[in-house]
């Protein structure tokens, strides 16, 4: 009986380790979704994909469906957010948004214009900012609202209209407050 195989871009959002030398990931992945993979013998220091399947990063990887869940094939490693971040704070922004996708999206459902704007918001915030606080409640706001924890009306026009690298020159008190509000509103709503 053959498998078929997926070939899809994916974000690492967590690992977690197994018997000896196993380990599972929760993947976010452009095609699929968020989903558990585990990968055999990773924890060896032979392993070709060690170095590649690290948390906070962002991968092309292969991955089969059996019986027993999703297995991970090949993989290559594209770039690591936490190591890419040009000083603490970035590296804490990053983490951030991986935190937020872990703990707000769920199922295995494609989710393509999500992934697209999280890679770029993962770009953006990794790099320097001189408004962090704001971009990362931004940030945030337009994920929760993709994933329909935010109402779609209510978010500022200036998030919908702006990539998330063009929202550090947008800082605006009155917005900054609406974003706030959003984001604790979606929190407390969400139960998470």
């Amino acid at each position: 009986m053959s498998y078929k195989t997926y070939t899809t871009d994916a974000l690492v959002c967590r690992a977690s380790d197994h018997n000896t030398d196993d380990r599972s990931f929760l993947l976010f992945t452009r095609e699929l979704g968020m989903l558990f993979a585990s990968a055999r013998s990773v924890r060896k220091e032979s392993s070709r994909q060690r170095y590649a399947l690290q948390e906070f990063s962002r991968v092309r990887v292969s991955l089969v469906k059996g019986k027993a869940g999703w297995r991970i094939g090949s993989i290559e490693s594209q770039k690591n957010y936490y190591h890419a971040a040009v000083d603490k704070a970035a590296r804490g922004s990053a983490v951030s948004l991986f935190r937020l996708l872990q703990r707000f999206l769920h199922g295995e459902e494609a989710q393509v214009h999500l992934f697209d704007y999280t890679e770029e918001a993962l770009e953006a915030v990794s790099s320097a900012l001189k408004e962090r606080s704001f971009v990362d409640t931004a940030v945030a706001v337009r994920v929760l609202g993709e994933l329909g924890y935010v109402d779609g009306k209510m978010v500022p026009e200036v998030l919908v209209s702006l990539s998330p690298k063009e929202l550090d020159n947008e800082y605006n008190d009155e917005v900054n407050l609406v974003i706030s509000k959003l984001y604790a509103q979606a929190v407390t709503a969400s139960h998470l």
